[in-house]
């Protein structure tokens, strides 16, 4: 049996060591406050798709050519912009030309200027008189045949008025291979006109489509909704209905033809941007897009 006398000094020990426990053990953890999550770029910023210096992002695809040939340097950068130029042409033959971004797209807005310039090469067609365009839910550049002189696609229809006191109108939609819904039913007419003003003259336009995957597509112009239309789709010939699809032959379309064809009624849910050279030279400028896919 040890000595009592010695208890109080052993209370005094255990008190002390517990007090240092209490004081010395480190606080409970408390959990952290996560930061708030910043908006989504790809629903807030614009992005632009043009540097203003160089085609750095884009492939020229033209009729007869091979991918990536821009054929006599039609599509150029001059003074920030990326020009439709015809200065190294005699004659336009046929010479058909689109200028794809590198990435397809869904959902998203997108947004331009665009002027026409100068008299149309020799050789265009007199459709093609102050016209151009730019497509949307494209084919790629690399899936285009080597003779096509459109991609399958649905185009925003870029139409300078001509100075002679009749309605032209832009913003248009136009139909390479494909049809939309206009109003309550399918419209397989090639093109549809919108309800723009005309614009003669030089002047820079601000263009803007509203794309909405297998939706449907809107097009502004100067801040305006001047068209709007739903359930883009394969279809309905290449430019009208034919038999066995002869049109699309004459679009330069062969080795793919049937395979097109095979998808009639297909909803176009994305695909590529692309602007059109068809023998009028056109400038465009402030090429950008807002992405609505998240």
């Amino acid at each position: 049996m040890r000595n009592a006398s010695h208890h109080p000094l052993r209370i005094v020990l255990i008190l002390t060591l517990i007090s240092c426990l209490s004081r010395c053990s480190p606080p409970p953890a408390v959990a952290a406050t996560p930061a708030p999550t910043p908006p989504s770029a790809a629903t807030t910023t614009w992005q632009s798709l043009f540097n203003g210096r160089d085609l750095t992002g884009w492939t020229p695809h033209f009729a007869g050519q091979e991918v990536g040939v821009n054929f006599r340097n039609t599509f150029r950068v001059q003074d920030s912009m990326l020009r439709v130029s015809y200065a190294d042409y005699d004659s336009f033959d046929g010479a058909y030309g689109h200028l794809y971004y590198r990435q397809p797209y869904s959902h998203y807005k997108f947004r331009f200027e665009y002027r026409f310039v100068g008299q149309q090469v020799p050789g265009g067609e007199s459709w093609n008189v102050r016209n151009s365009g730019v497509m949307f839910h494209s084919q790629s550049a690399e899936s285009n045949e080597l003779a096509q002189t459109f991609p399958v696609s649905i185009e925003l229809q870029l139409l300078g008025g001509l100075s002679d006191g009749e309605p032209r109108t832009t913003g248009n939609v136009c139909t390479p291979g494909t049809a939309v819904v206009y109003g309550d039913t399918i419209d397989y007419r090639h093109c549809i006109n919108s309800s723009s003003a005309t614009y003669d003259g030089d002047g820079w336009i601000r263009a803007e489509a509203v794309v909405r995957g297998g939706q449907g597509m809107d097009f502004l112009i100067e801040g305006d909704t001047v068209l709007q239309f739903t359930q883009p789709q394969i279809g309905g010939g290449f430019i009208f209905r034919s038999p066995g699809g002869a049109d699309w032959q004459q679009a330069g379309i062969t080795t793919t033809r049937q395979a097109w064809l095979d998808r009639e009624g297909e909803l176009l849910t994305e695909g590529y941007i692309a602007l059109q050279a068809e023998s009028h030279g056109i400038d465009f400028r402030h090429i950008e897009l807002l992405d609505l896919s998240e």
